[in-house]
């Protein structure tokens, strides 16, 4: 008896946190405060990124191109036949 009532009481408190949770949530106190916080957020990026510095581009030709010629034979390595001639 005193096991099925226990069970009632974990059930019902549960019952319980769930509706308050939900009822918190689905508020429209709780949505104007998450609205209003995540417009806060979007000002707050807009006056940031407004004050950043604009950096100069100092990369401009950086990358030196160099002709590679392909004379030169390059040997072809199979790596099967380098495991049966064992060199």
């Amino acid at each position: 008896m005193f096991k099925e009532i226990k069970y009632l009481i974990f059930i019902l408190i549960i019952c319980l946190f769930i509706f308050f949770i939900s009822k918190y949530y689905f508020s429209d106190t709780n949505k104007k405060n998450s609205y209003r916080s995540l417009n806060n957020i979007n000002e707050k990026i807009n006056t940031y990124a407004e004050k950043l510095p604009i950096l100069e581009d100092d990369t401009k030709n950086i990358i030196e191109y160099i002709e590679q010629s392909n004379n030169k034979k390059k040997k072809k390595f199979n790596f099967w036949k380098l495991l049966e001639t064992n060199e």
